[in-house]
């Protein structure tokens, strides 16, 4: 099949699969991880090959098709969105790797490969390669997840007396991890991101690669450039999935409110019927705009880095610092239509037995995300229209 037909069919699957993974989202919520019904659903529909190179059996979509393919996943459950974004963006790194590591990763056709941002780690040179010690938290997806990627510090000894530390992405297995189930939260908790520890595990000295570079897109002669049109740099590609995240719990929120309301009255009111109320019809088409607003934001995002991409050439920081404030001021305007939706809802909405109100949780707790927060990325966007430099290394 050429790559229309195969991301039709992925998207033709997900949205079949949808009702099911809806209906196991509960359950998703009160395991802390996504449930194997989900995971299950996901797999056949081909969800985690999207991202793996065509040469292993992968479908290898270009960044359009996996924001479409997030945005309906997180339509259908808030907490395996944010788990897909994040297991596609550790696939995406991975394929930074060396071949060796990338067989190694790769070989089955389908991939999760879970993150750990913060470089709480160490390396410890030995031979053949390096033992890994350290705790990562907020480790998410990492009970389902074949992979981890973890940020750790590489010690060098400097004529004997002083150290030189670089900082570097490891590859491990989890089944050489530790899971400690430590994810007690109010918001995401289906997400399951738990700490994972390793306790001077061996890295193998082809699974190491450098931090800046593994952001970039770029590491040197490990550069993979047999798949063309494909380096959006780690940090723009996530960014331009959690907005199309954001957008799919907007829609699957908007969707559970049109369901909720027909028949619904407003209490202490005269009014038997919400719909027929204005300032309803006027909030609720607030919503659908702000939603679509944000999806048309985030299109533009992908239409850059897709160019820059089929070019062969990086984004500018400039681009890159437009990219973080515009996928999140997209993901903001989702957050700002499930909270109007929300408050419009009624008392009865915050049931547990009642979807919605995981929706509105999930995303507000999402949006809390170092780097997601809208704030902080405008400001980065904001240098940059005012001519300084962005003031972040992390573009």
């Amino acid at each position: 099949m050429s790559e229309r037909q195969e991301s039709t069919a992925l998207l033709d699957s997900l949205r079949a699969a949808a009702p099911a993974i809806r209906e196991h989202g509960a359950e998703t919520e009160e395991r802390g991880r996504i449930s194997g019904e989900t995971l299950g659903l996901l797999d056949r529909a081909g969800a985690f090959r999207m991202a793996v190179p065509e040469r292993f059996g992968g479908l290898d979509l270009p960044l359009a098709r996996q924001a479409e393919a997030v945005e309906e996943i997180a339509r259908a459950c808030p907490a395996t969105g944010w788990n897909m974004t994040v297991w596609l963006t550790g696939v995406v790194m991975a394929g930074l790797f060396p071949d060796r590591a990338q067989k190694e990763v790769f070989g089955g056709g389908a991939a999760r490969v879970s993150l750990g941002f913060a470089p709480t780690g160490r390396l410890t040179p030995v031979d053949g390669g390096y033992r890994l010690t350290g705790r990562w938290s907020y480790n998410s997806g990492c009970h389902a997840a074949d992979w981890d990627l973890l940020a750790s510090v590489l010690e060098r000894p400097d004529g004997g007396t002083e150290e030189q530390e670089e900082e570097f992405f490891a590859l491990v297995p989890l089944k050489e991890l530790s899971v400690v189930d430590d994810w007690d939260v109010s918001a995401g908790r289906g997400t399951g991101s738990a700490t994972v520890v390793a306790e001077q595990v061996f890295v193998p000295a082809h699974r190491l690669i450098p931090y800046e570079g593994a952001l970039t897109g770029e590491t040197g002669e490990r550069w993979n450039a047999r798949v063309p049109g494909r380096g959006y740099g780690a940090v723009a590609f996530i960014m331009t999935l959690y907005s199309a995240m954001a957008t799919g719990i907007a829609r699957g929120a908007y969707e559970l409110f049109l369901e909720r309301v027909p028949g619904r009255g407003i209490t202490y009111t005269s009014w038997e019927d919400q719909r027929q109320h204005p300032l309803t019809q006027q909030q609720v088409a607030a919503a659908a705009n702000r939603i679509d607003a944000g999806s048309a934001l985030t299109g533009r995002v992908v239409a850059l880095l897709q160019e820059r991409a089929d070019a062969g050439v990086a984004p500018t920081d400039e681009e890159k610092a437009q990219a973080r404030g515009r996928s999140a001021f997209a993901a903001d305007l989702a957050k700002e239509a499930v909270e109007l939706l929300y408050s419009m809802s009624g008392a009865s909405v915050i049931k547990r037995s009642v979807p919605f109100q995981r929706y509105h949780r999930d995303l507000l707790g999402f949006s809390l995300h170092a780097l997601a927060q809208v704030h902080t990325n405008l400001e980065v966007q904001g240098r940059v229209l005012l001519g300084l430099d962005p003031g972040s290394d992390i573009l």
